[in-house]
């Protein structure tokens, strides 16, 4: 019997309690996956090249507070800025209270709207028939699926900030690089019906010229409205999103918090398996020691059975964990986060042999140093 089918074999010796040790680790390396995957997702994901161009300008102070629309031309006549794009926040509902009838929903000027979001793919005569109905909307792709939308069907948003219901046409469904679940329409249909929108915009998502723009644009914004009643701060679109989530708390120590939590647990985990395994095998190390194995093999031995039982409770947990990031890869939004790839799935199988490693290091030192007359004398 080779030492490789040794390991094998008595990884598993004791069926039970090993199946519910990979199972306790694979739930473990699944959360901790998912939360690598969101880290990886919000914070070291690259923007694609054409969101890197665009800049996001909102009131210094918070997202609740408008700036005049006058601010729009003021910042396209800045050097590298190719065009400016106002936004509102709608924030009504379909059908009813549901949590899965809330989505997205933004005013905007149709005019322009596809000069800015030039990644986002839609036919041309939707982009046309859009522009040319002031009661007219298009509409994310998977939030069409979502709902079975169809061009030309209406529908009605009903409004929870503003004093208006949209009755809206849905004159395209475009397609972005990651889904949207957002509905845009023209905003000068709340500015007719709500007379105090009139000149207000709630944020401009800003197009530079060139990669090098992005940097000089953001301060020259904010410089020529620093004095101004409405000061801005002007961040790129990722940043912009990423204070969505600060809303949330500090979402970077929550997320290493859990992180930690779940690393620490795997270890008792996988340490109180290999301490009750080797126990109980005292005897059965001092025959391996009469038979001429050294304390390196022996050593060996038992890391190597916890480094194969960590594995298959990671992998299995890591496998899982991607299955999960595919469906919500499809959701689209900030669920979209949680999508896995392999070098996420690679780093929790690394943690996965480690922790197995660091649990049965000592356990299996000890053991090493074991005396065959000691250990043919134990009892237990």
């Amino acid at each position: 019997m080779t030492l490789t089918r040794f390991v094998r074999k008595n990884t598993f010796r004791n069926l039970r309690r090993s199946i519910l040790t990979v199972l306790s680790i694979g739930f473990s390396l699944l959360l901790l996956t998912l939360m690598m995957a969101i880290w990886r997702n919000f914070y070291m994901s690259k923007p694609t090249e054409e969101s890197a161009l665009r800049l996001v300008t909102r009131h210094k102070v918070s997202l609740a507070f408008s700036m005049p629309s006058f601010y729009r031309e003021k910042i396209r006549a800045l050097p590298g800025v190719a065009d400016v794009l106002p936004q509102n926040w709608f924030g009504g509902v379909y059908k009813d209270d549901k949590s899965g009838n809330f989505f997205a929903q933004f005013g905007t000027d149709p005019d322009e709207f596809f000069n800015v979001f030039k990644d986002w793919k839609i036919p041309e005569e939707q982009i046309k028939a859009w522009q040319h109905d002031r009661a007219g909307a298009v509409v994310d792709s998977k939030k069409a699926q979502d709902y079975g939308w169809k061009v030309g069907q209406k529908i009605i948003i009903t409004g929870t900030i503003f004093p208006v219901n949209l009755e809206l046409t849905i004159r395209g469904i475009f397609t972005a690089p990651r889904p949207t679940q957002a509905l845009y329409f023209n905003q000068k249909y709340v500015e007719e019906a709500v007379p105090y929108m009139k000149g207000q915009q709630g944020f401009y998502t800003i197009l530079a010229d060139s990669p090098e723009a992005v940097q000089k644009i953001g301060p020259a914004v904010d410089d020529m409205f620093r004095n101004s009643p409405q000061p801005t701060r002007t961040e790129t679109e990722a940043a912009f999103q990423l204070g969505f989530l600060a809303m949330l708390g500090n979402v970077k120590a929550f997320i290493l918090s859990i992180c930690g939590a779940v690393v620490f647990a795997i270890l008792l985990v996988s340490a109180n398996t290999m301490a009750m395994s080797i126990r109980e095998r005292t005897r059965e190390v001092a025959v391996l020691k009469t038979l001429g194995f050294t304390r390196a093999t022996v050593l060996s031995l038992f890391v190597g059975e916890a480094v194969v039982l960590a594995l298959v409770g990671g992998v299995g947990g890591s496998v899982v964990a991607y299955l999960l990031g595919l469906g919500a890869a499809n959701a689209g939004g900030f669920a979209g986060a949680l999508q896995v790839n392999a070098l996420t799935m690679l780093t929790a199988w690394v943690v996965a042999a480690l922790v197995g490693f660091v649990s049965a290091i000592i356990p299996s030192y000890n053991a090493s140093r074991l005396g065959i007359v000691e250990g043919l004398r134990h009892i237990g």
